[in-house]
C-alpha cells in the first residue's frame, strides 16, 4: 500500500511538461429572464477583432485615406466576414449539421451558433472582401488599397483569434510525445475515441498562432522595404498563410471533408489553401508585371477631394454664363480694387481731376476751362494747357 501510495506521490513528477487544457470557458451575465453565456471562443475572436483594425487603421491614415473611412469600411467587412466564415466551416465540416453523407440525423440549429466554435478562414476572407468592397465604394476609396492596409492587421487577427480553439480544446492535431503536448480533457466530446486518457495531442492553434504572428512581422518588413501597391502585399499574406496552412492542416485530426484529387485523399481545407496559393502567386507576379500608369492614390477616380478651389457656378450677367473660379474672382477683386485706389488718387499736378480719367476727354476740355475753345486756338500749338494735361504713367 505504501508502495502505490509512492508511485502515486511520484507519477506527476514523471509526466512529461506539456500544455494544459483550460478548466474555464467563459462566464454567465446574470438577467432578469436568466443569464448571458459569454464564451471565451467570442472574447479571443473579439480581440482579434481589434488588435487587426488597430493596426489596421494606422496604416490606412498613413496611407493617406480620408478620415473615419476605416469604420466605414469595416462596419461592412466584418460581419460578412463572420458569415462567410461560419458558411464555410458548415460547407467543410457537414456531418454535424446534415448527418453523414447527408442522411439528415444532423442538426441544423447548430448552424447559428458560432459561440461552439466553427469559423473557416477562407470563407471569412472572400466575404468579407465583398463586405470591403462594398464599404470601399461608399467611401470613394480603392478596395485594392484597403486590402494591402489591412493585410498585416488580418494576420494578426488571426493569431488571436486561434487561441479560442484553445479554450473550446478543438482543432489539435495528432498525438505526440513532445514536450509541449496540448493536454485534452478525456471526457470532452473532441477527445478521439480509443486513445488512452493521458494522451497528448499536437497544439496545432499554437503553431497557427506563432505562424500568423511571425508573418505580420515579415509582411511590415517587406511593405516598408519594398511599398507594396494595388493589393500585391494581400496577395502576399494570401501565399504566406496558406503555405503555413497545409502542414498544419494536415496535422489535425478532427472532423472534415475529404477530397481526392490526383490519386490524394486528403482534407478539403489542404486543396483549397493549394489553390488560393497557386493563384495569390499568379496575382502577385501579374500585378507585378503591369506597369503603373496613374500615380499611387487611395481614391477612386473623381473622388479624391479637389486640390485647388472647387468653381464656382456660372454668372448670370457675365457673357455666356462664363464660370469663375475662386482664384480668379479673388484676382478679378485685387484689381477692382487696385484701380478703385487709382481713381480716387488726384492728379498730381493740378488735383483738377483722378489720374485715370482718359487722355482724350483731357485733351478735349478747353484751355483754361472755357467752353468752346481748344489748343490750337489758343495760340501754343504743339503743347496744351497747364493742368488739363494727362499724368504720365496713370492710364493703364
Amino acid at each position: 500500500m505504501q508502495t502505490l501510495l509512492a508511485a502515486a506521490e511520484l507519477a506527476p513528477t514523471l509526466v512529461p511538461a506539456s500544455i494544459p487544457s483550460p478548466g474555464w470557458s467563459g462566464f454567465d451575465i446574470p438577467l432578469p429572464w436568466g443569464s448571458l453565456r459569454i464564451h471565451a471562443y467570442a472574447l479571443c475572436i473579439l480581440a482579434g477583432i481589434i488588435a487587426g483594425l488597430w493596426l489596421t487603421s494606422v496604416r490606412w491614415a498613413k496611407r493617406g485615406a480620408p478620415e473615419g473611412s476605416v469604420w466605414d469600411i469595416v462596419i461592412w467587412a466584418i460581419p460578412f466576414g463572420i458569415i462567410g466564415g461560419r458558411l464555410y466551416h458548415v460547407f467543410s465540416s457537414p456531418d454535424a449539421y446534415f448527418g453523414p453523407g447527408f442522411d439528415g440525423t444532423g442538426d441544423l440549429s447548430l448552424i447559428p451558433q458560432i459561440q461552439r466554435g466553427g469559423l473557416g478562414i477562407w470563407g471569412a476572407v472572400v466575404l468579407g472582401v465583398v463586405g470591403a468592397w462594398i464599404g470601399c465604394r461608399r467611401s470613394g476609396v480603392k478596395l485594392s488599397a484597403f486590402l494591402d492596409a489591412a493585410a498585416p492587421g488580418l494576420l494578426l487577427a488571426q493569431a488571436l483569434g486561434r487561441w479560442g480553439n484553445w479554450f473550446n480544446q478543438e482543432l489539435f492535431g495528432g498525438p505526440t510525445t513532445l514536450p509541449w503536448g496540448l493536454q485534452i480533457d478525456a471526457d470532452n466530446p473532441n477527445f478521439p475515441a480509443g486513445v488512452p486518457a493521458d494522451t497528448l495531442f499536437h497544439p496545432t492553434f499554437l503553431y497557427e498562432s506563432l505562424w500568423n504572428i511571425a508573418g505580420v512581422v515579415i509582411l511590415l518588413a517587406l511593405d516598408r522595404r519594398f511599398d507594396f501597391r494595388r493589393s500585391r502585399l494581400f496577395w502576399l499574406y494570401a501565399m504566406y498563410y496558406t503555405l503555413g496552412r497545409v502542414w498544419i492542416e494536415a496535422m489535425r485530426i478532427d472532423d472534415a471533408e475529404q477530397v481526392s484529387l490526383l490519386g490524394i485523399t486528403t482534407r478539403l481545407n489542404v486543396w483549397t489553401s493549394i489553390l488560393v496559393f497557386v493563384v495569390a502567386l499568379a496575382a502577385f507576379i501579374l500585378l507585378g508585371l503591369k506597369k503603373r500608369t496613374e500615380p499611387d492614390t487611395v481614391y477612386l477616380p473623381g473622388r479624391k477631394p479637389a486640390d485647388k478651389a472647387v468653381e464656382k457656378p456660372a454668372d448670370a450677367d457675365a457673357p455666356g454664363g462664363v464660370t469663375h473660379t475662386d482664384e480668379e474672382v479673388r484676382d478679378a477683386d485685387s484689381v477692382v480694387s487696385d484701380s478703385e485706389s487709382r481713381d480716387n488718387l488726384p492728379d498730381n499736378q493740378s488735383g483738377s481731376r483722378p489720374a485715370s480719367v482718359p487722355a482724350e476727354k483731357a485733351q478735349a476740355a478747353p484751355a483754361g476751362g472755357k467752353p468752346g475753345t481748344d489748343a490750337a486756338a489758343s495760340g501754343h500749338s504743339g503743347s496744351t494747357a497747364t493742368g488739363t494735361a494727362p499724368e504720365t504713367g496713370s492710364t493703364k
